[in-house]
């Protein structure tokens, strides 16, 4: 049911552009939005998911009928690095469509779904066959959609919907970095142990507590930025590129940077389009999936006959083929579409996982992926 009397006045629309149109009450803030609309599996974790910088630019439709049990953590809430506690400081769909909400009873909650929208400006939808709609999805493909919320009797059009469509530049045009990125380079406190570089396109604040929490320092750096050799008095040890929004191939300075020969030496791990960014300094390419991965129990396999149930967030995937003849060796795949779901050379200095090994949400199996990084960082040092 929706949370508030404010909302149960609203109505909101999903409108693709095939034709399809979805209608239910309004949920969140008032408003228009245009984006990819795109379905995540995870049963929980609503807050991550809405805070991972990856989602940025989407409408994200969850395939779970009730959320919101637990509600949201309060504003501003930090943890002991001074990091956001959700995966950014600021909620990255464009909207948000639902089967339906509950008021939240949980200790720990600060205010209910809504209210977090609504306080956010993001407008989302509920009451949807998200069931119909995910079907709709994984038979036509990623589509773009408008979500509208307003007063009850003022309805939209589906030639309105339609116009704004046209209007509205592609997924593809648009450039998320400005809005993901950080501006400038800075360390976070809390660590006095080796110096790891992150090239940050949009990087969760789950991938970099991870790195902290096993005792390295992090130094974060804007996506376009050169990794230095040393910063502020302190040689730099190893690098990770990890998650972001966008097609991969937009993101020209940081390929050229990690193909850089300065950077051959450092310890690399790169996590979801991190992994995808890699493929491509060396020499190999990404393509679009249909519809995308992204769920908390997608399974992957290795060549040793293990298999592990990882997190995913991504819509591009790198073909195989075209890494024939680098240093990059495929690693991992997924058992139900055989896409390419890690990479490494054959010296491990290089690991990739299309995957996010941090979880948050979702498990957390692969984290061993860390431990290995941090090895090598901590073996260099």
């Amino acid at each position: 049911m929706p949370a508030s009397a404010a909302e149960v006045e609203l109505r909101g629309t999903l409108f693709l552009e095939d034709g399809t149109r979805f209608d239910g009450p309004g949920l969140g803030a008032e408003g228009r939005r245009v984006g990819e609309v795109v379905f995540t599996t995870g049963m929980a974790g609503y807050p991550e998911s809405l805070t991972d910088p990856s989602f940025r630019g989407q409408i994200l439709t969850f395939t779970y009928p009730l959320l919101g049990n637990y509600g949201v953590p309060p504003a501003h809430a930090v943890d002991l690095y001074g990091l956001p506690l959700l995966e950014s400081g600021e909620v990255q769909v464009r909207g948000v469509v639902v089967r339906g909400t509950t008021r939240p009873h949980h200790w720990a909650s600060g205010r209910s779904l809504g209210e977090w929208m609504r306080e956010e400006g993001i407008p989302g939808v509920e009451g949807v066959d998200t069931r119909r709609l995910t079907e709709h999805l994984r038979a036509q493909g990623v589509v773009r959609g408008v979500l509208d919320v307003r007063r009850r009797d003022d309805r939209p059009t589906d030639e309105e919907l339609r116009a704004t469509l046209r209007s509205a530049p592609t997924y593809a045009e648009e450039r998320f970095m400005t809005d993901v990125a950080p501006r400038a380079p800075t360390v976070i406190p809390g660590q006095i142990g080796p110096l790891v570089a992150v090239l940050d396109c949009g990087i969760k604040t789950s991938i970099l507590r991870a790195l902290l929490d096993r005792g390295l320092s992090v130094l974060r750096l804007p996506y376009d930025h050169e990794v230095p050799a040393r910063w502020d008095g302190r040689r730099v040890h190893g690098l990770l590129v990890g998650n972001g929004p966008g097609d991969p191939v937009e993101l020209r300075p940081t390929i050229e940077e990690l193909g850089r020969p300065a950077n051959r030496g450092l310890p690399t791990l790169g996590i979801c389009l991190g992994h995808q960014l890699l493929a491509l300094a060396h020499g190999g390419s990404t393509f679009k999936l249909k519809y995308g991965h992204r769920g908390q129990n997608k399974t992957i396999l290795f060549p040793d006959g293990r298999a592990l149930i990882m997190s995913e967030n991504h819509g591009f995937a790198v073909d195989p083929a075209s890494l024939a003849g680098s240093r990059l060796q495929p690693w991992a795949t997924n058992p139900d579409d055989q896409t390419l779901e890690g990479l490494r050379d054959p010296s491990g200095r290089i690991l990739a996982l299309q995957g996010h090994p941090e979880g948050h949400p979702g498990p957390q199996e692969a984290g061993f992926v860390f431990d290995r990084f941090v090895e090598r960082v901590k073996r260099r040092a």
